[in-house]
């Protein structure tokens, strides 16, 4: 069965850390862009970052640059997120999700899989 499976959210505060992790099963993340978005309460999907299959780059969106670090493990066929500097605009639920592309997956658009979240709550 294909999917991924996302963990590691929680209540966090203010400058606090986080790292996500989102586990594959039923294929390899080693032949898809891979990466994270997220939605808050009444908004819309918001692109996070994604790593490149093809050569490994890595992008972020502007809000988490510099705060927030993605990485994949190829023998765990895991991918991570490491945040910190946690500020309550992060708060969300954060999906993973795979594409052929990182442009789909930033674009949260033709998607190939991803998973239910895992939410994520920066408060004092």
């Amino acid at each position: 069965q294909v999917q991924l499976v996302e963990s590691g959210g929680g209540l966090v505060q203010p400058g606090g850390s986080l790292r996500l992790s989102c586990a594959a099963s039923g294929f390899s993340l080693d032949y898809y862009a891979i990466g994270w978005f997220r939605q808050a309460p009444g908004k819309e999907r918001e692109a996070v970052s994604c790593i490149a299959s093809t050569d490994g780059s890595t992008y972020y969106a502007d809000s988490v640059k510099g705060r927030f670090t993605i990485s994949k493990d190829y023998a765990k066929n895991t991918l991570y997120l490491q945040m910190s500097s946690l500020n309550p605009e992060d708060t969300a639920v954060y999906y993973c999700a795979a594409a052929s592309v990182c442009a789909q997956v930033l674009g949260v658009r033709s998607l190939e899989v991803w998973g239910r979240g895992t939410l994520v709550t920066v408060s004092s």
